[in-house]
């Protein structure tokens, strides 16, 4: 399969099962496919990313070659949707510090701005607590950010997702 056949398969719902299966065998594929993900700026490039999101529900191993590139595309990603499933796929995953610096200020900003989607800011949400693991002395202030944004800009997501984290933040 060629990337031009690549992207056109992508093109199409109904190939979804079919290129989920067939890229999680091969790696020459999902290359391609994290290729398109990252880098590709055709319209339907954020059905890439999906694809990638659904791969790392059966095979996340696939994806850890690529954290440090996603998390370098994240940053400066313009394309709402692809944003929203990369900052996905990086809540899923162990960081490394290296990963975890670069990552807090991002995360942060995404988490209290008014122009980020709902799913953008829940996964942001969920990158910060998960630092917060690893980094317990961040955990006050994480803690006070999501509370801030849970009483002055929630929305049913935020709200949930917050309350939840909240609990585990405040558990010793």
């Amino acid at each position: 399969m060629t990337k031009e056949e690549l992207i056109s398969l992508i093109d199409s719902w109904e190939n979804m099962a079919f290129l989920v299966s067939e890229i999680s065998k091969s790696p020459e594929y999902y290359n391609m496919l994290i290729d398109i993900a990252l880098y590709d700026s055709i319209q339907k490039s954020w059905r890439a990313a999906y694809l990638v999101d659904l791969i790392n529900d059966t095979k996340p191993t696939l994806l850890l070659s690529f954290l440090n590139k996603i998390i370098d595309q994240v940053k400066i990603e313009k394309n709402e949707s692809k944003r929203r499933h990369f900052l996905k796929l990086i809540s899923q995953n162990e960081l490394s510090q290296e990963q975890q610096g670069e990552l807090f200020d991002f995360c942060v900003n995404t988490l209290i701005s008014a122009k980020e989607t709902v799913a953008a800011r829940v996964h942001a949400m969920q990158i910060l607590y998960n630092i917060s693991l690893t980094e317990p002395e961040l955990k006050p202030e994480i803690l006070a950010i999501i509370e801030h944004e849970i009483e002055n800009h929630s929305t049913p997501g935020i709200a949930s997702r917050g309350k939840k984290l909240v609990t585990k933040l405040k558990m010793p």
